[in-house]
C-alpha cells in the first residue's frame, strides 16, 4: 500500500508533472497533505484565516462573494489543476479571505502550507509561472462576472451559467434549485423561474424538481 507521500506524488505527477519540475513535485510532497471534501461543502469562509492554498486534483469549486446585505454572486469555478491565486494574495499578506468556496462535487486536493508558498516564489521559475498564470485567469473572469452583471441581459446570464455549469459538472443534467440559481446570479427565484420556464418553451432545457435537463443551449 502505498505511503501518504507515495499517494500525494502519484496525484501530483498525473498532473503536475508537465507543469512543474521534479524538485519542486518533491518540495510539494514534503509540505502538504492530501484532503477530500464532499459535495456541497465549504472549502473556506469569507474571514477564515488563511494557512494553505490548495492545488485542485479532481473535483470544482465555486467561488463566491458576498455583500454587506448577505447578497451572493459566483464568481469562478476551480477545477482540476487550478488553484486559487486570490487566496494566494491573502496568505501573502496574511489577510482572512474576502470570498468563500463552497464545493460543486466531491473534490479532492493538495494543500500547501502558506510560508512554502512564498518561499516557493523565489526557489521555483514553474511555480511562480504557475501562480502568476492562476492570477490572470482569476482575474480575467473575475472581470466577465463584472462584465455580465453590468453588460449582460438577465436571460443571457442565465444561458451563460447554465453552459458554464454543464462544463464544470460535466453532466447535461444539473442537481440544482432555483433558489441556488438566483443566489449565483444575483437575482430573485422568481425571475429565474420565469427565465427556466421559457428556456423549457423553446425546447432548451427539461425542468424537474431540483433538476434541470439541458437539451439545447
Amino acid at each position: 500500500m502505498n505511503s501518504g507521500k507515495d499517494l500525494i506524488r502519484e496525484k501530483l505527477n498525473d498532473y503536475y508533472a508537465q507543469i512543474f519540475e521534479e524538485e519542486l513535485i518533491e518540495d510539494i510532497v514534503n509540505n502538504s497533505f492530501i484532503r477530500n471534501i464532499k459535495s456541497g461543502q465549504l472549502l473556506l469562509d469569507i474571514g477564515d484565516s488563511m494557512t494553505h492554498i490548495p492545488l485542485i486534483l479532481s473535483g470544482a469549486v465555486k467561488i463566491i462573494r458576498e455583500d454587506k446585505n448577505g447578497d451572493e454572486i459566483a464568481l469562478y469555478f476551480l477545477e482540476r489543476g487550478d488553484t486559487c491565486a486570490i487566496s494566494f494574495i491573502n496568505c501573502i499578506n496574511r489577510s482572512k479571505s474576502m470570498f468563500r468556496g463552497l464545493t460543486e462535487k466531491d473534490t479532492e486536493g493538495v494543500f500547501i502550507p502558506v510560508e512554502k508558498v512564498d518561499e516557493w516564489l523565489i526557489k521555483y521559475e514553474t511555480w511562480r509561472h504557475f501562480i502568476i498564470d492562476s492570477y490572470h485567469m482569476r482575474l480575467i473572469e473575475m472581470v466577465e462576472s463584472i462584465d455580465s452583471l453590468a453588460f449582460m441581459k438577465l436571460d443571457d446570464r442565465l444561458l451563460k451559467y447554465l453552459t458554464d455549469k454543464v462544463k464544470i459538472m460535466q453532466s447535461n443534467t444539473l442537481i440544482i434549485t432555483h433558489q441556488e440559481i438566483a443566489d449565483d446570479i444575483n437575482t430573485s427565484r422568481v425571475v429565474v423561474s420565469r427565465l427556466l420556464k421559457q428556456l423549457e418553451n423553446e425546447g432548451k432545457i427539461q425542468i424537474r424538481r431540483n433538476r434541470i435537463i439541458i437539451d439545447n443551449i
